[in-house]
């Protein structure tokens, strides 16, 4: 959780999808500087998923 909270506070990027949900991104240090993809519902609140993106590229 305590990543998922780094990633809403600070994302290195955020992206609105058509359906409104947010996505932000930011490196894990202690992942290996993987960067963790969290999606947001509309609200800007509510987790909907978050896992690491191996695709992410700045």
């Amino acid at each position: 959780m305590e990543w998922i909270e780094r990633v809403i506070r600070h994302p290195a990027k955020e992206m609105i999808q058509q359906d409104g949900r947010i996505r932000r991104w930011a490196p894990i240090s202690e992942a290996g500087g993987r960067y963790l993809r969290v999606v947001l519902l509309p609200d800007g609140e509510t987790v909907h998923n978050a896992f690491f993106d191996r695709g992410f590229e700045l």
